[in-house]
């Protein structure tokens, strides 16, 4: 990615020598070749396209997939090979307890605060890490039934991918929350909205995240809904979540505002048809929608929580134009 102060540095070098060529060109004299040269080399690095900034890496190795057993639709539907031994017994010391020691690192916890926060609405409690004030980019989990604030902030769970977003935060000056709320209805969508709400008034220039695991989709979904803070948003992950059949007359939808699904094959409490379903129906409607589904083949419902490349994610909903 070409810098903004190199961009201004080749403009400035470009008009200068272009104002030579002129004025060699009027006086009938030679040009030196290697000027010519260079303002040509300069010209093309202004064309090129600029690439969308993209996050800097954290253990992309142990997080990436394992395989990947199908892509269609221009790579939006992607099949990842999902293995229960390998990717929970092989990746974990105690099974869907404790990660290995390499998945994690404790960096985060120097950056990590229990929050008490009194909002328009209430007091919520919430676990931050990263950056507080003049955050990059700002990336909220809300869980899903019986869950809390604690459950996205700990390292060892969910083979440690709750460990790589903290960690993925502090590395690109970001804030990552997870709070508590009353409800996955209106009360909980306000305690949500209004957290966020003082979280972007603090961190203006934030691209702002909100991920939902299980359950925690209705409230993504309310959010979506939400004529006046939907547009603040910047994307949206559903993680073994629900679809919203009202979806597409969101204001989330007629924004165009990305969206990623991550969803196990083998999931009883929100079959996986159902979300092949919603995902094609936005591909129907509106084919350019930035829209992606990961669907890991014989995961169940934590499946997507686990195994999600978070990075790979935002990356591609930051890229979204």
């Amino acid at each position: 990615m070409l810098h903004i102060k190199m961009l201004s540095l080749l403009l400035i070098a470009a008009r200068f020598e272009s104002s030579q060529l002129a004025i060699s060109l009027q006086r009938g004299q030679t040009f030196p070749m290697h000027k010519f040269v260079a303002l040509l080399f300069i010209s093309l690095a202004l064309t090129l396209p600029t690439r969308a900034a993209e996050l800097a890496p954290y253990k992309n190795d142990l997080f990436a997939y394992p395989g990947i057993i199908e892509q269609t639709d221009g790579d939006r539907r992607v099949v990842v090979d999902y293995n229960e031994l390998r990717d929970v017994n092989g990746r974990d010391e105690v099974p869907e307890r404790r990660v290995k020691r390499s998945y994690v690192s404790m960096a985060p916890k120097a950056q990590e605060e229990d929050v008490a926060l009194s909002t328009s609405v209430g007091r919520v409690t919430l676990m931050a890490t990263g950056k507080q004030k003049g955050a990059s980019i700002i990336v909220a989990y809300l869980h899903g039934k019986g869950g809390n604030r604690r459950q996205g902030s700990n390292d060892y769970t969910f083979g440690g991918n709750f460990n790589r977003i903290r960690n993925l935060m502090v590395l690109n000056s970001g804030l990552y929350l997870t709070p508590d709320f009353t409800d996955f209805g209106d009360k909980g969508a306000s305690e949500v909205k209004a957290m966020l709400e003082i979280a972007m008034t603090v961190s203006p220039n934030a691209k702002v995240f909100v991920a939902c695991g299980s359950m925690g989709g209705f409230l993504c979904h309310r959010l979506a809904a939400d004529a006046a803070f939907a547009p603040k948003l910047s994307g949206m992950l559903l993680l073994g979540s629900f679809p919203d059949p009202e979806f597409q007359k969101s204001a989330f939808y007629k924004r165009k505002l990305p969206l990623f699904i991550g969803h196990g094959s083998l999931d009883k409490s929100s079959p996986v048809t159902n979300m092949e379903a919603f995902y094609a129906g936005i591909r129907k409607n509106s084919p350019d929608y930035p829209v992606w589904l990961h669907r890991f083949e014989a995961g169940i419902h934590g499946t997507p929580v686990r195994m999600s490349d978070w990075r790979l994610a935002l990356n591609l909903m930051l890229g979204a134009k």
